[in-house]
């Protein structure tokens, strides 16, 4: 059984990448996951004057820590005007200045929805070339696109076939990472 530390890289309360990323972990079976609310820390915005004068932020340190003691994790991506979001940029910046190979030797399902067609298909493409950079092996990566067409959030669940199939291998294959 590996551990799993699973997020959502927005500071939204009511963000859909949360609601997506709730439903994938509960799929992961034989896996101990735990779901981190980032918004019960705070960072700063990283600048070099701030990391001269005053260090790294505990909460970076901390989370860097929650990391550490992972074998993988699941990370949902926002997009804010078709990019990453300065919040999660924010804290990668922080996390890669503390150590730049931060994710060393973790597997990393890596996923983000939309309200549009593109399913935040920008923040996921950059994450995907991102974090390899910080050590990370992005083994599976899903896209959901139209969320509030393809995601019952009554019922919390993907209403399209087609997409959950998708999301299903995505799962699997991820999985089955792990156990190698």
């Amino acid at each position: 059984m590996k551990k799993i530390l699973a997020f959502a890289g927005s500071n939204s309360k009511n963000s859909i990448n949360k609601k997506l990323l709730n439903y994938v972990v509960g799929r992961i079976e034989n896996h101990e996951v735990k779901v981190l609310e980032l918004n019960d820390y705070e960072f700063p915005m990283f600048g070099v004057d701030h990391e001269n004068e005053k260090g790294y932020p505990a909460d970076i340190q901390v989370l860097k820590m929650l990391i550490k003691e992972v074998d993988a994790l699941v990370i949902a991506v926002n997009e804010h005007n078709g990019g990453p979001s300065a919040y999660f940029k924010n804290i990668t910046d922080w996390l890669s200045r503390m150590e730049l190979k931060f994710l060393q030797d973790k597997k990393v399902l890596l996923m983000s929805t939309s309200p549009g067609k593109r399913g935040a298909a920008s923040s996921l493409e950059y994450y995907k070339n991102v974090l390899p950079r910080f050590g990370a092996e992005v083994v599976e990566s899903f896209s959901l696109p139209s969320f509030n067409e393809n995601f019952d959030v009554e019922n919390h669940k993907i209403t399209d076939e087609i997409l959950l199939l998708g999301l299903n291998d995505v799962v699997s294959n991820y999985e089955q990472e792990l156990q190698e």
